[in-house]
């Protein structure tokens, strides 16, 4: 029993005594910041004051004294949050205007703020509570010096936005000096940033964006906002720092490309920072210079993409051919990349595989931003072109010898890289423009082709034998020219897996037929067959083109066309196709039975009705004989039987 009481009894003391012990041992505490505070005349100084280990109401009250250095330890009254009448006279009228004020943080932290300091504000400020306790433990004030220096911060700039509209692209520099001069140890910052505009990119009117600045502690910092961060990692945005003129130091910022989005009002800070004796940087002054509004014009309304000759131009075959690209409308001395390029669109044939647009665009040639000339068929144009930039924004492509392929509608495609010179591979272009098109035609010389096929001749072709077919073509026209022959098949293609011809799509085969085999104007053989059997291609006269098909099967068989098609030669020596093409008639290609498989017909029939005449023999051999045996039996069955 007597032990249960002691367990309940033992809690209860505990906690009697923890109360006692805090009750008296806990003090009131009232804390400044360590000193001293060195502030600039002019600018505000804000001291804090906070109270802990208090009794009563959670709302204590300030009063705040200054000790001047001259008053030999006299004292004077500042503000008080409980007596409207405490400020000594010196301080009255800025307490009654606000200049001088108390702002509290909480109902035990205050701050005493000087919107702005004067000289004769140095000296020792001690902040006091009055007492709420019980007792009198601890201190009730606390006191920390504040030195007034001069305020010695400059600021200009060099040049204000004032003028013409920048172009989208355009470099923008901008100039701003800051100095100070004091014989306490401090750091000099400097920010330039843009207000945006009341018609700014969806910003509302005065949102101010720190573009790049010299923070408090000489670092290169970069603003967030608006890709800042990204531009001056590519170099974009840059902040020098060099030596300007009456002893103060010039900081140069520079954006290598405006974009519209960086309108607005520009302006540049500079703020005097010191650090504390707690450690923490305060900003002790701050100046700040409007430069003037900036106004992007956007490069969709200033670029311009212009072509010459313009409308439709016909040159002769074999002739040089020029046409020119202009740009113009971009920032002078701009920092951006152009990849001009220039494209051709073509008619389009119903055997081409298009969208529904009817015409599909080729690249011709382009010039890339750094310099580089790269030909969509580098092959068919070495030595035959080139594409040149001129001094004056003019991309020049020049083919020394036109042919009918370069006939077609022609347009000069530039596309903008803002602010990046040479642009990486996967950058995206800024804007595209194109020019209006050019319609170039070609006089070619007249050229007249046909094409005759026919299986070769000799006895009737059986499956296993030799196949030849042979083609005819007749030119006429004038200068060197040279016959590409391609050999069809058309019908009775073997099906593949999924129904597929040869790999191709299988209604267009039966259109256009097989491809087989080609023999090239250079006398290069190209064979494409699927099939089992082999195939082979030759010029046989200046007129004849064979195709011969060996140990031919019955996937051989089928309609045999021959295409011809004419290629020219130019000046240069180059040769061109001219476009020329002529298809023969259809030579149907039936093999026969070989003479053994004959052969094997009659052996299987006469071996087929031998073994059903044998068969039918002896059936009607056993069939008579059984007969007669039974009519011989008949009688002496009757004879045994009779009675």
């Amino acid at each position: 029993m007597m032990m249960m009481v002691m367990r309940a009894w033992w809690p209860r003391t505990t906690l009697l005594c923890l109360l006692w012990a805090v009750r008296y041992v806990v003090c009131r505490d009232v804390t400044v910041p360590p000193g001293p505070l060195y502030r600039v005349a002019g600018f505000p100084l804000s001291i804090p004051c906070a109270v802990t280990g208090y009794e009563g109401s959670r709302t204590q009250d300030f009063e705040w004294f200054l000790y001047r250095d001259d008053s030999q330890g006299r004292q004077m009254g500042v503000i008080s949050t409980r007596d409207a009448g405490f400020p000594y006279a010196p301080f009255m009228p800025r307490v009654k205007s606000e200049e001088v004020r108390l702002e509290r943080d909480s109902g035990d932290k205050i701050r005493l703020v000087f919107q702005r300091l004067r000289v004769e504000d140095q000296g020792r400020y001690e902040c006091f509570t009055p007492n709420t306790d019980s007792k009198y433990l601890g201190n009730y004030s606390a006191s920390v010096a504040v030195q007034v220096i001069p305020d010695t911060l400059l600021i200009s700039y060099t040049r204000s936005l004032i003028g013409q509209p920048f172009l989208e692209g355009a470099e923008l520099s901008l100039t701003c000096s800051a100095a100070i001069s004091s014989n306490v140890h401090t750091h000099l910052s400097i920010t330039f940033g843009v207000r945006a505009a009341a018609t700014g990119s969806g910003s509302s009117p005065g949102t101010q964006r720190d573009i790049i600045a010299v923070d408090k502690e000489l670092g290169l910092r970069p603003g967030r906002e608006n890709s800042y961060q990204r531009r001056y990692d590519d170099g974009e945005l840059t902040l020098m720092k060099k030596s300007g003129i009456g002893g103060m130091d010039a900081y140069v910022m520079k954006m290598s490309a405006v974009a519209p989005e960086d309108s607005g009002l520009y302006f540049c800070e500079a703020s005097q920072w010191i650090l504390d004796p707690d450690g923490t940087w305060q900003k002790i002054a701050q100046r700040s210079l409007e430069i003037g509004n900036l106004t992007v014009q956007p490069l969709a309304d200033s670029l311009r993409v212009t072509s010459t000759p313009r409308g439709e131009v016909t040159v002769q075959l074999g002739s040089p051919l020029t046409l020119t690209c202009e740009v113009s409308g971009l920032a002078p001395g701009g920092q951006s990349g152009l990849l001009v390029r220039w494209m051709r669109i073509r008619a389009v044939s119903s055997d081409d595989r298009v969208s529904a647009s009817g015409v599909s665009e080729d690249e011709v040639a382009r010039y890339s931003p750094d310099g580089v000339v790269t030909w969509k068929d580098d092959s068919s144009r070495t030595g035959g072109g080139s594409m040149e930039k001129g001094a004056d924004g003019k991309y020049s492509l020049r083919l020394f010898s036109a042919h009918p392929a370069d006939s077609g509608v022609y347009r000069c495609a530039v596309s903008v890289f803002v602010g990046r010179r040479i642009p990486g591979s996967s950058a995206a272009a800024t804007f595209t423009q194109r020019s209006d098109a050019v319609t170039v035609n070609l006089k070619t010389k007249e050229v007249k082709l046909s094409a005759v096929a026919q299986l070769a001749p000799g006895p009737l072709l059986k499956r296993g034998d030799t196949v030849t077919l042979l083609c005819n073509v007749s030119v006429v026209t004038t200068g060197p020219a040279q016959v590409e022959v391609q050999w069809l098949r058309k019908g009775l293609f073997p099906v593949q897996e999924g129904g597929d011809k040869g790999g191709v799509d299988g209604e267009a085969v039966e259109e256009k037929g097989l491809v087989l085999a080609t023999l090239t104007h250079q006398g290069i053989s190209r064979l494409y067959t699927n099939n089992s059997s082999e195939v082979s291609v030759d010029r046989l006269s200046p007129v004849t083109y064979s195709l011969r098909i060996f140990s031919a099967q019955s996937e051989d068989e089928g309609l045999f066309v021959c295409q011809a098609e004419v290629w020219g030669q130019d000046p240069q020596g180059v040769w061109y196709n001219s476009g020329t093409k002529a298809q023969s008639q259809s030579v149907r290609v039936y093999l026969y039975a070989r003479a053994a498989d004959l052969l094997l017909i009659p052996l299987v029939v006469g071996v087929s009705s031998a073994l059903l005449v044998g068969v039918l023999i002896i059936a009607t051999v056993t069939c008579c004989f059984m007969k007669q045996v039974s009519q011989a039996a008949l009688p002496n069955i009757r004879r045994w039987s009779s009675p």
